[in-house]
């Protein structure tokens, strides 16, 4: 009689959970993660324009009357980078939360974003249709403006479509977490951020990197294929 195979089961890790909100982005940066952390994708849309800052930015790189006039937020983030800005309609935000010792964690800060990256730009290619993409693994590529301005700058896990920066990303670690934060745009208009810089030392907008887009009508379909992948 053949003997008996163990059979070995193996538990399937459990999904990342979509959550939507809806709020300033000030409110949304100033959320916290829990503890211990749950895996979950914060899906985010902004009620209010916002400039972004780095968590090593100072306040007097924007012209903060300029923002004023034109009802733009400042806000710090706590994770690094250089500012963006934000538009309602116009830009994708999301944050992935990675808990300690789960399947895209590493003790090296560049590896949640790497893998992160990937997931990313394989959901972009297979609901978009987008070809062409690469995901940054190497060194911080900096540019003249770069530590001004985050999208002129390429990072780790950061994604590119013919050469071209097409989504941002940033970290934030706690005790039980990496937060791993990134946005894309449907429209991007250098100048708009720009003209909220501080006239004291500010690029031109043809200065700064061009950057790619993704319609604005994909941005769900990419995220409900992200959470699919990261489960």
């Amino acid at each position: 009689m053949a003997p008996l195979l163990a059979t070995r089961f193996v538990t399937p890790a459990p999904p990342y959970r979509l959550v939507r909100s809806r709020s300033t982005a000030s409110d949304f940066h100033s959320r916290s993660v829990s503890e211990p952390a749950d895996r979950e994708i914060w899906h985010h849309d902004i009620t209010a324009p916002a400039v972004v800052l780095g968590s090593t930015q100072q306040q007097s790189i924007v012209d903060v009357d300029a923002c004023r006039r034109a009802g733009v937020e400042v806000v710090r983030r706590r994770s690094g980078g250089g500012a963006v800005l934000l538009l309602p309609g116009d830009v994708t935000w999301i944050d992935v939360i990675v808990p300690v010792g789960a399947p895209g964690w590493s003790d090296d800060v560049h590896g949640p974003m790497v893998w992160l990256g990937r997931h990313l730009a394989a959901a972009i290619a297979d609901v978009a249709g987008v070809e062409d993409l690469a995901v940054h693994d190497m060194a911080m590529i900096s540019t003249s403006w770069s530590k001004l301005v985050c999208f002129d700058g390429v990072g780790a896990g950061e994604v590119l479509v013919g050469g071209r920066k097409l989504v941002g990303l940033s970290q934030r670690r706690t005790r039980h977490a990496a937060r791993l934060q990134c946005c894309w745009y449907s429209s991007y208009d250098t100048s708009l951020l720009v003209d909220l810089l501080s006239p004291s030392d500010r690029p031109l907008p043809d200065d700064l990197a061009p950057i790619a887009t993704l319609t604005a009508s994909t941005s769900d379909a990419i995220i409900a294929n992200l959470a699919d992948r990261l489960a």
